[in-house]
């Protein structure tokens, strides 16, 4: 059961941001809360996992970023899917089918053999 970045494929992380980001503006918070909802518990991001992703994605210019209120009265930086990011989200999914493609393949092949 995943439960940090190194826990997860390299890359992976960003691409499941990007992918919870591109539903609407979310703070970091929201962001890991998504992620371990749709993954049923299994991706559990620490903060010092989470962060350093963010910063580097809008860093990359993928992100953009806005202070404003969050749902519990705070000041929470919010992040947004920008043009560039949704053209890196969409290539980097096309990256994540073709890898499933192959590893499926080895492994329905390995299986065949074994």
């Amino acid at each position: 059961m995943p439960s940090s970045k190194s826990d997860l494929p390299q890359g992976t992380l960003d691409l499941l941001i990007l992918t919870i980001v591109a539903r609407g503006p979310q703070h970091g918070y929201a962001i890991a809360q998504r992620l371990q909802q749709f993954s049923d518990d299994a991706i559990q991001v620490r903060q010092g996992s989470l962060y350093p992703a963010l910063h580097r994605l809008d860093t990359r210019g993928l992100l953009a970023t806005e202070w404003r209120q969050s749902e519990t009265a705070r000041n929470a930086r919010y992040y947004r899917l920008t043009k560039k990011g949704r053209a890196q989200l969409e290539l980097e999914r096309a990256r994540w089918r073709r890898f499933m493609r192959v590893v499926n393949a080895v492994l329905r092949i390995a299986e065949m053999e074994g």
